[in-house]
């Protein structure tokens, strides 16, 4: 079976990220193997200019690899915008989940973030969702909701999803 892509969505600044990092923390605590997929809209500086990896992309190559002890690196040039799952599929094969943060567009499963601060309406169709995190007491939808600082229910609504998918 596939490794499990689930997406973390909503609008800017709602804390997807803050909610991505609790759940990475709660779910490896827990013993999972946690992959993760960041979309930016802006091109990201991965490499140092001058450094040896940088020189050999700069001499030309498509991918360079810079690999540690303890990390790697991976910096290659793409033709177009990849799809997470296509990522997920190629690099994570060994982790238990992937966590993507972003690309709501993309069909998928997801659970979006919505901070009452920031919208008190989603930016995805509820029917695209499997939950939705929010300090909305009011929220009108037919999705699950669970509270934006209940990390445990979070986690465990993951957790049960993970286990459904893979009793399928």
């Amino acid at each position: 079976m596939s490794v499990p892509i689930l997406s973390i969505v909503g609008y800017s600044n709602a804390g997807k990220t803050t909610l991505m990092e609790k759940l990475v923390e709660k779910l490896t605590a827990q013993g999972l193997s946690i992959a993760t997929i960041k979309h930016s809209h802006h091109q990201p500086e991965l490499d140092t200019p001058g450094k040896d990896s940088w020189r050999h992309k700069n001499a030309g190559a498509e991918a360079s690899f810079l690999v540690g002890p303890e990390q790697m690196m991976m910096v290659a040039d793409i033709q177009h915008e990849l799809n997470p799952r296509l990522l997920a599929e190629q690099y994570c094969i060994d982790f238990d989940l992937v966590l993507v943060e972003g690309y709501a567009s993309l069909p998928g499963e997801k659970i979006e973030v919505l901070r009452a601060a920031r919208s008190d309406s989603l930016r995805c169709d509820p029917t695209e969702l499997l939950a939705v995190v929010t300090d909305l007491v009011d929220l009108q939808v037919e999705v699950k909701q669970i509270g934006l600082d209940d990390i445990e229910s979070v986690a465990g609504f993951v957790l049960n999803w993970m286990h459904k998918r893979d009793s399928q």
